[in-house]
C-alpha cells in the first residue's frame, strides 16, 4: 500500500469503530492529544470523552456513509477533507447528519494516528 491508501484505511477504520462502538480499536488509532469539534455543537470533544460517550451508549452511530475524500500529505502528516451522511442516536433520539469533514493524522512510529477533527453541517438544500 502506499501513503495515501494507509491514511484512507486509517480514516475508514475511525467510522467502522464508531459503528461497531469499538472503544478498543478507537483507543488505538486516536493519539492521546486527538480533539474533535463536534458537527452538532460545535463543542471540543477529547479522546477520553468520546471514547467515554460511546463505551456508555450514551451515543450510538447507526451508519455513516463516507464520499469524495481526498488525503493531502505534508511530510509525517496528512489531511483528509471528506463528506459524510451520518444517522446516529443520543437517548432515544435518531438523528441523520451530512456533513463535510475534515481529519488530520500523523505517523508515528509506522502507524497513522488520528489527532483531530472537524465537522461542519451541509444545510438542507
Amino acid at each position: 500500500m502506499n501513503r495515501e491508501s494507509d491514511v484512507l484505511a486509517a480514516d475508514r477504520q475511525f467510522f467502522a469503530s464508531l459503528i461497531g462502538a469499538d472503544v478498543q480499536e478507537l483507543n488505538a488509532l486516536l493519539a492521546d492529544d486527538f480533539v474533535m469539534v463536534d458537527v452538532m455543537r460545535g463543542a471540543e470533544v477529547s479522546k477520553a470523552e468520546l471514547v467515554a460517550a460511546i463505551e456508555a451508549g450514551l451515543v450510538r452511530f447507526e451508519a455513516i456513509e463516507a464520499t469524495e475524500n481526498r488525503v493531502r500529505l505534508y511530510g509525517d502528516a496528512a489531511v483528509v477533507n471528506g463528506r459524510t451522511e451520518m444517522r446516529m442516536r443520543f437517548g432515544g433520539n435518531t438523528v441523520t447528519v451530512r456533513s463535510r469533514y475534515t481529519h488530520v493524522f500523523t505517523r508515528r512510529e509506522n502507524t497513522w494516528q488520528f489527532v483531530s477533527a472537524q465537522g461542519t453541517p451541509i444545510a438542507p438544500e
